[in-house]
């Protein structure tokens, strides 16, 4: 039976050169398609580099930070730790100091007790008679450079008072005169004020002062009471 054309309903036969055609504009557009998903080969590798190579600058950059954080906290640690030091060694400078000083303070205060006790040990001790004022008053003319010696200041004292440190002449020629002789020497007022020793009463009926003034008075116009063997 033979085909014939229906008016408006032709269908268009496709030749194999067509058929061809066709597939090969379906070739290159697949091709274009991967192409253009796909970038140039240089630009492919330089962004592929650059995502590759990404991670290690930003892990460096963290690792540089760390470096110098790290560093910074070093820095303080040391710092910290100098002024710790200086800290400690000015307070053990302090407590070496202060132990020397209470150490030397301690020493001084014994010195000072041993000494005293020495001095203490050494003074003597005078009993309060005749024989205890003369020693007295023989050490004081001993430090002062007065001559005299114990049996001449003795003698004296007995021919003058018999040993009565409250003896007043009231008849003889100082007495007329006002300025009786007074005490231990018989010494009257006007010499015992110029002839006073340092260090003793100005109490003329004081026993030592009595004889230390007389003893000063006999040595400067006698040359020492010993050389005295009468009124004087």
């Amino acid at each position: 039976m033979s085909m014939h054309n229906t008016p408006g309903h032709s269908r268009a036969t496709v030749t194999k050169a067509q058929k061809f055609s066709i597939a090969g504009v379906a070739t290159l557009g697949a091709a274009a398609l991967a192409f253009s998903l796909v970038p140039g080969s240089a630009d492919a590798g330089t962004e592929t580099q650059s995502l590759d190579t990404a991670p290690v600058a930003f892990k460096q950059n963290v690792e540089a930070e760390q470096a110098v954080r790290a560093g910074v906290i070093k820095q303080h640690s040391s710092a910290d730790k100098k002024a710790q030091d200086a800290a400690a060694k000015a307070a053990a400078d302090k407590k070496a100091a202060d132990e020397a000083a209470a150490k030397k303070k301690a020493e001084d205060e014994r010195k000072a007790k041993e000494a005293a006790s020495r001095a203490a040990a050494r003074k003597p001790v005078y009993t309060n008679n005749l024989d205890g004022w003369i020693r007295q008053s023989l050490d004081i003319m001993k430090a002062k450079g007065i001559p005299g010696s114990y049996e001449g200041l003795h003698r004296n004292i007995i021919r003058e008072s018999a040993g009565n440190p409250q003896a007043v002449n009231g008849w003889d020629i100082n007495a007329i005169n006002g300025t009786p002789s007074i005490g231990l020497l018989q010494v009257i007022k006007p010499t015992f004020d110029a002839y006073h020793v340092d260090g003793t009463s100005t109490n003329i009926y004081d026993p030592v002062a009595n004889i230390t003034a007389a003893a000063n008075y006999a040595a400067d116009r006698y040359g020492s009471m010993d050389n005295v063997n009468g009124a004087y």
